[in-house]
Order: C-alpha cells, then sequence, then structure tokens
C-alpha cells in the first residue's frame, strides 16, 4: 500500500461526524454568539471531508489508468486546500489588525455559502483570486493549479496532447490516451503534496489561529457589538 493510501486510511478515521454547538458555548460563550467563528469550524471540517472524498478517488481512477479523471480530481482537491489556506489568511489578518471583523464575517459568510447559480444570496469567492492569495505561503501553487487545468479544459493539451501524437517522421497523427503516458508517474507525489499541505494548514495553522481569533473576539466584544452592522451577526 502506498504512504498516500496509508494517509488517507488515516484521514477516514479522523472525519468529524458533527460540530455540538453546546461544546461550541462551553469553549468560549461569547466568541459564539458570533456567526463567524462557528463558520470557520465549518469549513475547517467540510474542507477535510472534501478533499478526503476528491483524493480518495483520484487515487482510485489512477490505479485503474485513468489518468485524466484523477487530474480533474486533483485539481478540485487543491481548490479545497487553497480554501482552507485562504481561510487561514483572513484569520490572521483579523488578528493582525488588517481587516475588520465584520468584513471578515462576510467573507466566511460568502465562502461557506456562497453561489455562483444564484441558488443563495450570498455570491462565492472567485477560486482564482484565492489561489493567488495562496501563492504568498505557498509559492508555485498557483503554476501546479494552472497544469492541471490545462488538462481539465478542452485546450491543446486538453486535446491534441491527450489523445493525439505526431510522428514527424512519416507526417501521421496517431491517436491513443496518453493520459497515464504523461503524468502517470509524478500523480501521487502531487496527491502527497496536496496532504502534506492540508495537514499542516488543518492541523497547525488553523489550530493555532481559531484559540487566538476566539480570545480576541471575548476581548473585542464590545467593540464589535457596537459597530456591528444592521444585519446583526450576533445571535441574540
Amino acid at each position: 500500500m502506498h504512504d498516500v493510501e496509508i494517509n488517507l486510511a488515516n484521514w477516514k478515521t479522523a472525519l468529524m461526524a458533527s460540530i455540538p454547538l453546546g461544546g461550541l458555548f462551553s469553549r468560549n460563550a461569547t466568541a459564539y454568539k458570533w456567526k463567524a467563528p462557528f463558520r470557520c469550524w465549518m469549513l475547517h471540517e467540510s474542507a477535510l471531508w472534501r478533499l478526503h472524498d476528491l483524493l480518495t478517488q483520484s487515487v482510485a481512477l489512477h490505479q485503474q489508468g485513468h489518468g485524466l479523471g484523477a487530474r480533474i480530481l486533483l485539481r478540485s482537491g487543491f481548490e479545497t486546500l487553497a480554501t482552507l489556506i485562504y481561510l487561514n489568511q483572513l484569520m490572521g489578518q483579523v488578528l493582525d489588525g488588517n481587516l475588520g471583523f465584520h468584513k471578515f464575517s462576510d467573507k466566511t459568510l460568502r465562502l461557506t455559502v456562497g453561489s455562483k447559480n444564484k441558488s443563495t444570496k450570498a455570491e462565492s469567492i472567485n477560486i482564482i483570486t484565492i489561489l493567488s492569495k495562496c501563492e504568498k505561503r505557498y509559492p508555485g501553487i498557483e503554476k501546479m493549479y494552472a497544469r492541471l487545468s490545462e488538462s481539465a479544459h478542452p485546450s491543446y493539451e486538453g486535446l491534441c496532447v491527450g489523445y493525439s501524437k505526431i510522428d514527424h517522421d512519416l507526417y501521421d497523427t496517431n491517436f491513443s490516451n496518453r493520459w497515464m503516458e504523461l503524468y502517470g508517474d509524478n500523480h501521487l507525489g502531487m496527491v502527497e503534496l496536496c496532504m502534506e499541505s492540508f495537514e499542516e494548514e488543518y492541523n497547525n495553522v488553523w489550530g493555532k489561529l481559531m484559540s487566538k481569533l476566539e480570545d480576541w473576539i471575548e476581548a473585542n466584544d464590545d467593540e464589535l457589538e457596537a459597530t456591528k452592522p444592521s444585519n446583526s451577526e450576533a445571535e441574540t
């Protein structure tokens, strides 16, 4: 069994079945009268569920020789990783005084219930925008995502490179499914990189920031109450 498969099996045992609201209020009643920190928990746990699902399927397709599908799912995996990185960056900005809490709350709303098809009132944040922010912490993530996107789209690589090869000596074009030939050898390495980055953000970065954010909200609660918008984010 490859290390990636072992790690995915370990992830499965760590998937949270629920977020007990009573437990959050016991943790910090003042912080969790505001919706933003609860959304942070939602994003934290939903991201693990989604990435585990995506990468499990990506590895399975790779093992079956379905290289294109494996890459498309991995592309979605990097989008999920980027969303958690971006959330952590936003939390850090609040703590550093570079982002107002109420604006932060609006961004967490867009990250959790935002949509592009108008199925919700909030508009989702463009994933390219999110990836550009992540590039500062993980240089190269944009290029990696762009390479995966070229495979996902019916452009030059997605059509011609993936399914044809020119024999320049015979002036012939031969068709075949070339995805495993092109990318099969490095696929599991990319999955592993995605998982390692996610584990750092999920286990280490998020936990420290969440504790600090809870304390920060409690310390600044009076000011937050005085400056909250008319569509109050506070529970009543």
